[in-house]
């Protein structure tokens, strides 16, 4: 079988990157997707939510599942919180995705990577596509979610700015509005499946 054409897809916060997502999906592309594989490894009983009870007990349900705000609250308190927690839990998803590449049985798949460039993913895609929309859209966005301009702030400085992203980037994909993100889309995939087949 041949190896599929890798597409990373990333973008900041509030960027619309989840929903290009599922636009990639719905044009047959196999996606996989960090934040939803650290969602399932965070479940009672997966190997994510054993490491973080042993860590930090404090950020655990009576159930075995982890308690996100507790934990983003430990995180918020202490810098190096973050740091234990990724380098535990980074492992383990790196694995899953490792395994997802080895099964995926399509020309292109899609990596759906918050932190793509941040943790050098990069090399392993042959093209990536950035979502991005204005600053005032994407604060707008991200408070109407109910994060507080503190938390919005947090994230936002340990992300790489979105002008940054965009000039590393293969492909942008503007995001303000639907039409226009679901045509960037599939722009994408004409440009990716010509010059692959080229």
């Amino acid at each position: 079988m041949k190896r599929p054409f890798v597409l990373g897809l990333t973008g900041s916060i509030g960027m619309g990157k989840s929903t290009t997502a599922r636009m990639f999906a719905e044009e047959g592309l196999p996606v996989w997707d960090a934040d939803a594989t650290v969602h399932r490894l965070y479940q009672p009983g997966q190997p994510a939510a054993l490491i973080v009870s042993r860590l930090f007990p404090d950020a655990m349900d009576p159930d075995g599942r982890v308690n996100r705000p507790r934990l983003r609250a430990l995180i918020n308190e202490d810098a190096t919180v973050l740091d234990r927690l990724n380098a535990a839990v980074h492992p383990l998803v790196a694995e899953d995705r490792a395994r997802f590449l080895a099964h995926a049985d399509a020309p292109i798949v899609l990596l759906d990577v918050p932190l793509l460039y941040e943790i050098g993913l990069e090399k392993a895609c042959d093209a990536v596509a950035v979502v991005s929309a204005p600053p005032e859209v994407q604060r707008e966005r991200v408070l109407m979610r109910g994060m507080t301009e503190a938390e919005f702030r947090t994230i936002l400085d340990r992300q790489m700015p979105d002008e940054e992203k965009r000039r590393r980037a293969d492909y942008i994909i503007p995001t303000t509005s639907l039409e226009g993100a679901r045509q960037a889309v599939k722009d994408v995939l004409e440009d990716i499946r010509r010059t692959k087949d080229a």
